[in-house]
């Protein structure tokens, strides 16, 4: 069975083992989170260390890169100096650079034959001058070296091409020389139109360097080694290691870490590692780029673990016993406020209980005064007391149907208070509504009954024009509760005065035949008619009776006109004036009962004209019979003219063939340019149409001097109509033609000329 506890009980139990749990997970956390934050700040000073040691030495690679290269860049200034010249020249540039600087052991330059010697085509053979210190002396020395072929050291550089700081080498730097060091070389080339001449190069011990390296020493038992870019080993504290591989002495690190390959990329890296003692070390590798060199070097530094963790032990045992300290010290406190809160929350928790069970008065109020929570619990009982007694007499109140009544909300947050607003609000709306609908439901009961009863009129009254639009407005008026009101239609039977026409009237329960006229957009009726929709005046004037309305003498409250339209076709208007305001409802219903008036009055319309059209029918059927009889008589008549005509044209058009055949025809426009010509010409001749048409009367036409004088008038009297009939003489692709030719002006149907035809013939056969 489970037990249940006490407020106080459960302070202690779940309050203090909860919070003993989340102190304990805490200052775990926060020991963990310290121990983490030192480990990460001693690799990231680590890294920063090797960082700075990086950039010193790449600042000394820096440095001997800038003497070479200045010394390359030199030649620029000098190459078109004889040789011998800017050999001595040189050496005299090199004897100051290595007493400038004690760390250069020997300054050479290379010199490629094929670019300096005339008819030289070996790609290896070069000249070499160098300089070297041996103690306090300064030597030199000019030989020749690559005759049989370039070493594979200098090969490898002088294939790159670029400024490099070559892998480290124990080497004899010059002839004759007896010390042998771990040396490096830095060197830059030089080039003259693109083409590679040689470079110019400088030999440096690396004890120095070596030096510098092993002074990096952060904290105790750390040290740091340097390697080139192909992982030999170029300073490190173990001698032993010099000059050799890493891959070699530091098999199991490369392995695992890919150190040589990640040092060639310039990759900055670390790791953890034991050391042969079992001790951890941390090892952060920092790469060394100077100047354009592609082959980067790198700086390690191995600070030992146990060393750099210290602090982090110190911190633990710190944490931990402050932290057993403060859990004690929780327990006491937890014990003295339990106390505190559990006595005036017994006091709470009889009232709460006595509200429970329905009671609300003043004397469930409670007065403590702790100062704290528990005392702001007690003013909330209270308010809320207040509260409920304010909200039952408000319920009340809306119980007996009073929907004004006002309750004060405790805050924005009172859901109560809203709840019981909410429902007052809806019951008042529910009941506002409820009538809202009672008075719909009436208009829409009035609504439906006229629709009924003007239907029923409507269908009653479909043949008689007048006698429907008479018991239309009278019933319209009765039924809206109008006054009086009239009926305009539109008379288009004569098409030069159509008009609006008072066709029916009503006023005060008699019937008045007024014989009115209006034009479209007169007045309130032609303006109604025009614009397609309702009017409705409620400001209406005291001299009403000169407003172009239609209607009479009274000064009615409202004037109402409504178009009757039929698809938008406007065939009246309905005009009524009341000494009552038309409510909305009634203004629709006139509306909706307006468009089955005119769609009633068009079909009366349809069916009038139909038996009009009927009756004219008849007629005319008549009168086309006689009309049928003489158009038979006209043609035939017309058949035998049109035979006639058929008949000339066949001879008119068969004359023209023979003249076709019989001669040569030629049309000419006004200003003497061939239009046309028949294929008799063309044949003659053997031009084709497309050349001989446009072009002029007077070209290949051979004139006398009597024919170029009256050549201008010979056209005019063409033009004039004047006929003409000559001996010509024509030249066709070097072939001449005698032609008789007679000029026949052309006339259109109002007597003007305008073209002229030619009939020529060959003169050869009238001989």
């Amino acid at each position: 069975m489970k037990r249940k506890l006490k407020i106080r009980q459960k302070i202690l139990l779940y309050i203090l083992s909860t919070v003993a749990v989340l102190y304990i997970v805490t200052v775990g956390y926060m020991l963990w989170q310290s121990r983490t934050s030192v480990y990460n700040d001693a690799i990231t000073k680590t890294q920063l260390t090797a960082k700075v040691s990086a950039k010193e030495v790449s600042r000394i690679f820096e440095k001997e890169l800038t003497i070479v290269r200045t010394l390359s860049q030199a030649f620029s200034i000098y190459q078109t100096m004889p040789h011998e010249q800017w050999k001595k020249l040189f050496l005299d540039m090199y004897m100051p650079v290595l007493k400038a600087n004690p760390e250069i052991y020997s300054l050479w330059d290379s010199w490629e034959y094929k670019q300096f010697v005339p008819g030289y085509e070996k790609d290896y053979g070069r000249f070499v001058i160098t300089t070297w210190r041996e103690g306090k002396e300064l030597k030199w020395l000019y030989d020749e070296r690559s005759m049989e072929g370039d070493p594979p050291i200098y090969g490898r550089y002088k294939t790159l091409g670029e400024e490099a700081v070559w892998e480290p080498y124990v080497d004899q730097v010059t002839t004759g020389k007896s010390d042998v060091k771990l040396m490096i070389t830095y060197d830059s080339p030089i080039y003259v139109d693109d083409k590679y001449c040689g470079m110019i190069a400088s030999d440096v011990s690396l004890e120095s360097l070596q030096a510098m390296v092993s002074e990096i020493k952060p904290v105790t038992g750390s040290y740091a080694y340097l390697i080139s870019n192909e992982g030999i080993i170029a300073a490190h504290p173990n001698k032993e290691f010099l000059s050799k591989k890493f891959n070699e002495v530091l098999k199991d690190e490369d392995e695992k870490e890919n150190v040589t390959e990640r040092i060639a990329k310039g990759e900055e890296f670390y790791y953890i590692t034991k050391d042969e003692f079992g001790k951890q070390h941390l090892t952060c590798y920092s790469p060394i780029i100077a100047g354009k060199i592609k082959s980067p070097w790198s700086l390690a530094l191995s600070v030992p673990m146990d060393v750099i963790m210290a602090k982090a032990r110190k911190t633990l045992y710190v944490s931990l016993f402050v932290s057993i300290a403060g859990l004690i010290l929780i327990v006491i406190v937890l014990l003295i406020v339990s106390d505190n809160l559990t006595k005036p929350i017994k006091r709470v928790t009889g009232i709460l209980k006595r509200m429970a069970k329905g009671e609300v008065s003043e004397d469930l109020k409670v007065d403590i005064n702790t100062g704290d929570e528990i005392e702001e619990m007690a003013l909330a009982l209270n308010t809320t007391i207040d509260g409920i007694e304010h909200k039952t007499s408000f319920a009340n109140e809306i119980g007996s149907g009073n929907y004004s009544t006002y309750l004060e909300l405790l805050s924005d947050k009172d859901v109560l208070g809203k709840s019981l607003i909410h429902m007052r609000d809806s019951l008042k709306k529910a009941a506002e509504e409820e009538q809202k609908r009672k008075i719909e439901d009436q208009k829409r009961s009035w609504a439906n009954e006229g629709y009924a009863k003007f239907g029923e009129i409507l269908r009653q009254n479909n043949n008689d024009l007048q006698k429907l639009c008479d018991t239309v407005i009278a019933a319209l008026v009765k039924y809206v509760g109008a006054n009086q009101g009239g009926i305009f239609l539109w008379n288009d039977e004569d098409k030069s005065d159509e008009h609006f026409e008072l066709v029916s009237a009503f006023a005060w329960d008699r019937k008045k035949y007024i014989t009115k006229k209006i034009e479209k957009g007169e007045g309130l009726v032609g303006a109604c008619a025009l614009e397609k929709e309702t009017i409705f005046l409620t400001d209406v004037p005291d001299d009403y009776v000169n407003i172009t309305s239609g209607l009479g003498d009274a000064n009615p409250r409202c004037v109402i006109l409504v178009p009757l339209k039929h698809e938008e076709e406007v065939l009246g208007v309905i005009e009524m004036a009341s000494f009552k305001v038309l409510e909305q409802h009634e203004v629709d219903f006139i509306e909706k009962i307006a468009e089955s008036i005119a769609s009633t009055i068009l079909s009366v319309k349809i069916n009038a004209r139909t038996k009009m059209l009927l009756e004219q029918s008849q007629m005319q059927a008549e009168e086309m019979k006689a009309q049928e009889e003489e158009m038979r008589q006209n043609m035939e008549e017309l058949q035998a003219t049109q035979e006639e005509v058929e008949r000339k044209s066949a001879e008119i058009e068969e004359f023209i063939s023979s003249i076709h055949n019989s001669a040569y025809v030629i049309e000419y426009d006004l200003n003497g340019n061939i239009i046309s010509v028949n294929d008799a010409f063309v044949q003659f001749v053997g031009v084709p149409k497309e050349q001989i048409i446009g072009t002029h009367h007077s070209d290949n036409l051979e004139l006398s001097a009597e024919q170029k004088k009256e050549y201008g008038s010979f056209w005019d009297n063409l033009k004039a109509g004047v006929s003409k009939k000559v001996k010509a003489t024509v030249k066709w692709k070097g072939k001449t033609y005698h032609f008789l030719e007679t000029y026949i002006p052309v006339k259109d149907s109002d007597g003007k000329v305008y073209k002229i035809m030619k009939l020529a013939f060959d003169d050869k056969e009238f001989k």
